[in-house]
């Protein structure tokens, strides 16, 4: 398996020099803004997962996780390094303080799950929904539920879990049967069965705080109908250390694709002791707090997956000596010489390097959703982060995936077989397409939702910010050939944007065949004002430009030149509407 070497100079470059991430954060951050610091951080937690968490992934892919009677043990070694993990503080990187929490600015947390879903996918899920689920507790449950669980879960020593999914219902949770019954002296009975729970039962901490939806006695159907509860795997005692064990437990764990250092559980309540978080039927609402979270989450996996993706693949092709260059010499040589590769590890980093940026930005602006005194900057900056959170865990993925398939086709056969990791990458970032809602139900979010909420506000936010910026550059010497393209690009969303509402409006079935593509037309066109930012910040370097800056510029090309055209293509095939896809009769199929 090829090494993993965190990018953290490029993390840096993005905090320090594209993003003035210091100037922006210190007054909502206060010292723990430092450059210094989050520089400091940044290799640390680059230290820690590339000498104790990437070496457990292929041995953890191998072994797997094992079931016994309804306990999970995990792969060797990911008990002691997660212990290290906690020990060490990663898990409260950015937690509350007000909860025993270091308060690290959010950006310095997604630059670590990147390099922790780039060293080892599996292991990042532990840490990962444990924060999603601190997060909607915080915000949703009772001060007494917030003073005995988060400290606990905010230090890492109690994980926390997701249930939603029912064998029943996957996407429509309203359909959900899981029963829960008030006994009166303010906790409930929760009763039902849950599939592929995520880190549902595991060795590694000495509780597991599950987040259950439930429907009360009485309560409406559909989504209307949904609470949501907390249950713990261990009722805390007087003390509020971990007592008697709760009335549920693991039925099996999935035999999955990928992921295998992670179990997937089938998790049985039957009787389980729970407390309600936020209002009766509100419980869907509250959930969301740590859906988006874990979207956000899932879409920085997807990059993690591609940057490993490409450093073993761009190692791979600077060593493997096979054929000729196209234009002759003697052979053999390496195969970075073949246009094909250079085209492959080039769309990669064209992904990830713009992913990167357009990741630490969002974290940027959910810094100020969060914490800026001003409510008009609070409310825009949410607004941005609601418009980009199915664009990143969507986008991200499926290109963290295609990142996997190609960085895999540069090693050819090599990259079949296990030896090399590719392979495992691959099976592994698979599953960042499908989970927290599929990549079709996050389109489908942006368009049926995010596209026409408060008048259309979120996305008129966003053309103006890219707008604005390509009006700022229009006169940058050298800059055209990175404006002109976007500008072109810009405008054919604006306008697509605008054709769909209106033909959405008439007929529903225009927005689920449009929104995939208008997805990936999104995300292009971000990724595309990403690298123009990065273009012309390095040209107006000047004779001070360094190596870094001129690459810059030379991915923006390739870019510019091979992978914004696609927003043609796609523009076109928005136009078409949804008659090809909807004319066939059922029975065709």
């Amino acid at each position: 398996m090829p090494a993993y070497k965190a990018p953290v100079e490029d993390m840096i470059y993005l905090l320090g020099e594209l993003f003035d991430a210091e100037g922006v954060l210190a007054p909502l951050c206060g010292e723990n803004a430092s450059l210094d610091l989050m520089s400091a951080v940044l290799g640390e937690a680059a230290r820690f997962c590339e000498e104790v968490v990437h070496p457990l992934n292929r041995p953890g892919d191998e072994e797997g996780c094992h079931f016994d009677a309804g306990n999970v043990r995990t792969p060797k070694g990911v008990r002691e390094a997660f212990a290290a993990f906690v020990e060490n503080g990663w898990v409260s990187l950015s937690g509350d303080p007000e909860y025993g929490g270091q308060g690290m600015p959010r950006v310095v947390q997604v630059l670590t799950d990147e390099m922790l879903s780039s060293s080892n996918l599996s292991f990042g899920l532990f840490p990962g929904l444990t924060h999603g689920a601190t997060e909607a507790i915080r915000h949703h449950a009772s001060d007494d539920l917030k003073a005995l669980y988060l400290p606990k879960m905010v230090a890492g020593t109690w994980t926390g879990a997701m249930d939603l999914t029912e064998a029943h219902a996957g996407t429509d949770l309203g359909l959900l049967r899981t029963r829960a019954e008030p006994q009166g002296d303010g906790t409930y009975k929760i009763t039902g069965n849950k599939i592929f729970i995520s880190a549902g039962e595991h060795d590694l901490a000495e509780n597991i705080v599950h987040l259950v939806l439930a429907r009360l006695p009485g309560a409406p159907a559909g989504t209307q109908g949904i609470s949501l509860f907390l249950v713990p795997k261990f009722l805390p005692d007087a003390d509020g250390n971990p007592g008697a064990r709760n009335a549920f437990a693991a039925g099996a764990i999935e035999h999955k694709m990928g992921i295998k250092g992670s179990p997937t559980c089938v998790m049985n309540f039957d009787g389980a002791t729970g407390w309600l978080v936020g209002e009766p039927n509100k419980g869907l609402a509250a959930m969301f707090t740590m859906m988006n979270n874990e979207r956000l989450f899932v879409g920085i996996q997807g990059l993690g997956a591609a940057e490993a993706a490409y450093q073993g693949a761009a190692a791979y092709a600077k060593d493997r000596l096979q054929g000729r260059a196209p234009v002759g010499g003697p052979g053999p040589q390496p195969i970075l010489v073949h246009p094909d590769v250079r085209k492959n590890l080039l769309t990669i980093r064209a992904f990830t390097e713009a992913g990167r940026a357009l990741a630490v930005w969002t974290a940027l602006e959910m810094e100020k959703a969060e914490r800026h005194p001003d409510a008009e900057v609070r409310k825009a900056a949410d607004d941005l982060v609601a418009l980009m959170t199915p664009v990143i865990k969507a986008a991200f993925s499926d290109l963290g995936f295609e990142g996997a398939v190609l960085g895999q086709q540069v090693f050819g056969g090599h990259g079949y077989i296990r030896e090399h990791g590719m392979e495992q990458l691959v099976r592994d970032a698979r599953i960042t397409q499908i989970y927290e809602g599929t990549n079709g139900v996050q389109a489908m979010d942006l368009v049926g939702r995010k596209l026409t909420m408060a008048g259309g506000r979120l996305p008129e936010r966003f053309f103006a910010l890219v707008g604005d910026f390509l009006q700022a550059s229009e006169d940058v010497d050298g800059g055209g050939e990175f404006v002109a393209p976007m500008r072109g690009a810009l405008t054919r969303l604006k306008t697509t944007t605008a054709r769909l509402v209106d033909r959405a409006a008439m007929d529903p079935a225009e927005a689920g065949a449009a929104a995939t593509d208008y997805l990936r037309l999104f995300a292009l066109t971000a990724l595309g004002w990403m690298w123009a930012r990065m273009a012309l910040h390095a040209l107006a370097q000047g004779e001070a430009a360094g190596p870094r800056h001129r690459a810059k510029v030379e991915i923006a090309r390739f870019f510019m030149a091979r992978i914004l055209p696609q927003t043609v293509s796609l523009e076109l095939a928005l136009d078409a509407g949804a008659g090809s896809l909807m004319r066939l009769d059922a029975d065709a199929f």
